[in-house]
């Protein structure tokens, strides 16, 4: 009997494909990359053409060994790990430890973990594409030259254990811009002017947005308090008139299916997801299952892409599901999203969809956590969505006339639901706004004017999501390092999140302006964004790799003997608290780890005391009464609320509670809040209480 060997990278996903393929095959999992370059040294040989020196990773010396024991037992070898560059590259390794030629077909690739689809795919296998294993290596291969070489600088001249990265010194530079832009915007006043008008019983809202001028409707400023007192006389002593009225209908298009990109983002703003967690419980999703009733099976398709592309199977069952479920009004006919853009490079995958349609989130909400169910739910909503008809909606613009003045608003109304029904964002999910039937020329009433001044604001600082769309947007990393890239800086302490959002810290700033000043040509978003085209080209067998990087290699290195050269020592001193060590007496000073600060002795390593800092909300413990509750996070950086006498008082809470007790029962009461609202609510189960704030 044939004996065929599968080599995967993560357990879970061997066990599910073994259940799939039966007894001939034997699935195994390598556990990611065998080999890769040193850690201890550089490991590339600049002066014979970056040539890299791979080693096997130290700890994988037994996987290794089982690898090669398994595949003397087999017939055939298929490489089945996942179906990009990184999976390409540890393809590439794995056939070079078990002496697989190149020329023989022996990878496979699965888009998605079905019984049907993994057993076809093993039944054409293809060769290695060694385009695609050496984009890797050249992605590789830069990020170890970038890294192990302004590394150094930056410790002899700043302080041990920092780091500098192709792409995440580009993320750290765009949040640093962005504070900067923070830090030095002025802001301008202005004011809006907003009617209240009345039709019959009917009350509606416009506001005064131009003015005629020489016939001509020009956009109206308001720049001061003065300018508007004036502008409020006018409107009071005139009559307000209908002079415009334009009806029509407006289609909202469905959005196509997730990409990664667009997964995190929308992971992040609906469920509140990082994008690290997004990508862990995809991960889940892909690899495989256990559906009762239906086995073992992954659920959506390989979660790395930077495609909309659909497969036409897909499509049509899709369109068979929407007409049976929704009615033939509601279906658009099949859309499979093939149109690339530039960036579309990893078009091989397509974009992230449910596997099976039949499998709807609610059939089998049992068979996943609570996470792994919110996130299926949200890329089978998108992907059903994607594959209905447009929403339609009914519009209005009135311009109504006052004197010179001309005040404007809008109605809207649903006319036809579309993809709505299986998909919305915050922006579809806003009331109609009802106008009453207005007619050309009618004189309305004026119940009131409101003036409000105004302020222009800032640009926002970035979230996850919005960090991650304007990388995709400026062509920065790929679907693969999104993710990475966010929590590699946020774990180097150059940046924390905090309500959601990101801030430089001072090492960041002070590690962007050298990388900004010293090596402006790479640490640059245009430089990257040429660089991953470039990848891409490389993919694709358009550029040769070394080419690429010898390109690199020479503006670098006259950049790092510069800065070698020309960057004085800076010293950066740790924040002093008002705590005093005591076990020496020193006074405690604040450090940043992983996990946020933290107080330390400045006596190191004399003396190794280190203890949290308590940050007090003000509020007594209700427990023990004598401590005080201080905000904490845990290890994974979620935060909660302890007291401050732990451990002799155990007290602590996911919410935050208040000084004031239940008016109802005495309980204590905490702060609870969703995406639209925020209340105090009792935390005594039985009473109930709640109010809003």
């Amino acid at each position: 009997m044939t004996k065929n060997l599968v080599i995967v990278e993560s357990p879970a996903k061997a066990k599910s494909i073994s259940k799939m393929l039966g007894k001939n095959y034997t699935v195994i999992a390598s556990l990611g990359h065998i080999k890769d370059l040193p850690k201890s040294r550089l490991g590339i040989d600049i002066e014979n053409e970056f040539q890299p020196e791979y080693i096997t990773i130290r700890g994988k010396g037994s996987i290794v060994n089982n690898l090669k024991k398994e595949a003397k037992k087999s017939d055939n070898i298929f490489l089945a790990t996942d179906p990009d560059r990184e999976g390409e590259a540890i393809s590439w390794h794995l056939a070079n430890l078990l002496d697989i030629d190149k020329d023989t077909p022996c990878r496979v690739e699965f888009h998605e973990i079905t019984k049907e689809t993994v057993k076809n795919s093993v039944k054409s296998p293809r060769k290695l594409d060694e385009s695609l294993y050496n984009a890797q290596q050249a992605r590789r291969i830069l990020d170890r030259l970038v890294g192990y070489k302004i590394s150094p600088i930056l410790w002899k001249k700043v302080k041990k254990g920092l780091s500098a990265g192709r792409v995440q010194s580009v993320a750290v530079k765009l949040i640093c811009d962005r504070e900067n832009e923070i830090t030095e915007f002025i802001p301008e006043e202005y004011w809006t002017i907003k009617a209240q008008f009345k039709k019959d019983y009917n009350e509606f809202e416009a506001m005064l947005t131009h003015q005629i001028v020489d016939e001509k409707e020009m956009k109206l400023t308001i720049r001061n308090e003065e300018e508007t007192k004036n502008i409020l006389v006018e409107l009071k002593n005139n009559e307000n008139i209908v002079f415009d009225i334009k009806k029509s209908k407006r289609k909202r298009s469905p959005y196509p299916p997730y990409t990664t990109s667009t997964l995190q983002q929308d992971s992040s703003k609906k469920l509140g997801y990082t994008s690290k967690k997004t990508m862990m419980i995809a991960q889940q999703l892909y690899e495989g299952i256990d559906v009762k009733g239906e086995g073992t099976t992954g659920l959506i398709t390989y979660m790395r892409t930077d495609s909309t592309r659909i497969a036409n199977e897909a499509v049509d069952t899709a369109k068979e599901y929407v007409i049976n479920n929704y009615g033939k009004e509601y279906s658009n006919g099949g859309n499979n999203y093939s149109k690339k853009t530039k960036k579309e490079t990893q078009d091989a995958h397509e974009g992230i969809r449910p596997t099976h349609i039949n499998l709807y989130p609610e059939k089998i909400k049992d068979s996943l956590t609570k996470e792994q169910f919110k996130l299926y739910k949200l890329i089978w909503d998108r992907f059903i969505g994607s594959q209905m008809a447009d929403a339609i909606y009914d519009t209005v613009s009135v311009k109504i006339k006052n004197g010179k003045y001309i005040f404007k608003c809008n109605g809207s109304k649903l006319h036809f639901s579309g993809f709505l029904e299986a998909y919305k964002t915050a922006d579809e999910e806003q009331n109609d706004v009802v106008l009453p039937e207005l007619n050309l020329g009618e004189k309305l009433e004026l119940i009131k004017l409101e003036e409000k001044r105004n302020f222009t604001q800032p640009p926002s600082r970035y979230t996850e999501a919005s960090l991650i769309k304007t990388m995709e947007e400026l062509g920065i990393g790929r679907p693969s390092t999104y993710s990475p890239t966010i929590s590699t800086i946020l774990s180097r302490g150059y940046v924390v999140l905090e309500k959601k959002t990101f801030y430089p810290t001072e090492l960041g700033t002070i590690v962007n302006d050298i990388l900004v000043n010293y090596f402006s040509e790479i640490i640059n978003e245009e430089f990257t964004a040429q660089l991953e085209n470039q990848l891409d080209e490389i993919a694709e067998g358009k550029l040769n790799w070394n080419e690429v990087i010898k390109e690199f290699y020479l503006k670098f290195e006259n950049a790092l003997d510069k800065a070698e050269s020309e960057i004085e020592k800076i010293e950066i001193k740790d924040e002093e608290s008002d705590e005093i060590c005591e076990k020496c007496g020193r006074q405690m000073v604040i450090k940043v780890g992983k996990y946020g600060k933290f107080l330390a002795c400045p006596g190191y390593p004399e003396c190794k005391n280190v203890k949290p800092i308590l940050e007090k909300i003000g509020v007594k413990c209700p427990l023990c009464e004598d401590g005080e509750i201080v905000k904490k996070r845990t290890k994974k950086g979620r935060v909660f609320y302890g007291c401050s006498n732990y451990p002799s008082c155990g007290f602590n809470s996911w919410q935050e509670p208040v000084q004031e007790k239940c008016p109802k029962c005495g309980s204590m009461m905490v702060i609870k809040q969703t995406k639209n609202s925020k209340k105090v609510s009792c935390t005594n189960d039985k009473c109930g209480y709640n109010k809003n704030i």
